[in-house]
Parts: structure tokens; sequence; C-alpha cells
């Protein structure tokens, strides 16, 4: 299935990548992570410590268990911080 994947701030500088659409065998957002963390060293240092992104799809924050469809959009963004 054809999804949009957009990543935001940190993520995107260090992928050097703001938006792809990706064709996926991905039933969920969980599933999807593996899939572009085989891409190699960065995608797995950006992407694969679960415990420090955020991910939205069609602009609701979920979780990983959260299932994808044709035409999902799915942001990927570090953790908002402040101070």
């Amino acid at each position: 299935m054809k999804i949009t994947i957009l990543y935001f701030a940190s993520l995107r500088e260090q992928l050097g990548c703001a938006q792809e659409v990706l064709d996926v065998e991905a039933n969920t957002v969980e599933e999807l992570l593996p899939i572009l963390c085989e891409r190699g060293p960065q995608w797995q240092q950006a992407l694969c410590d679960h415990a420090h992104l955020q991910v939205a799809v069609n602009h609701t924050v979920v979780d990983l268990a959260t299932p994808l469809k044709e035409g999902d959009e799915v942001a990927f963004f570090p953790p908002v911080t402040g101070g």
C-alpha cells in the first residue's frame, strides 16, 4: 500500500529527507519502522529508538500499534522539549 511519510525537525536534518511516498507492506506503524531502519545506520539511529520518537497518522498522535491503510500520512518527529 502507498503511504506518505513525513520527517520533522532533527529527523529531517539527520535523514536528509522531509517527505516521501512509499509502497510498503506494513499493517501498523510498528511494522513500518523496521522497514525504514533497514536503510542503514543513520535511519536506525534516527528511528529505531522508539522511546524518543513521536508518531502521528493523519495528524493524530498515535502509538506504534496503530493500523495503517492505503493513503495514510505518517509523520515522525522527535519529542518536543522546552525550557
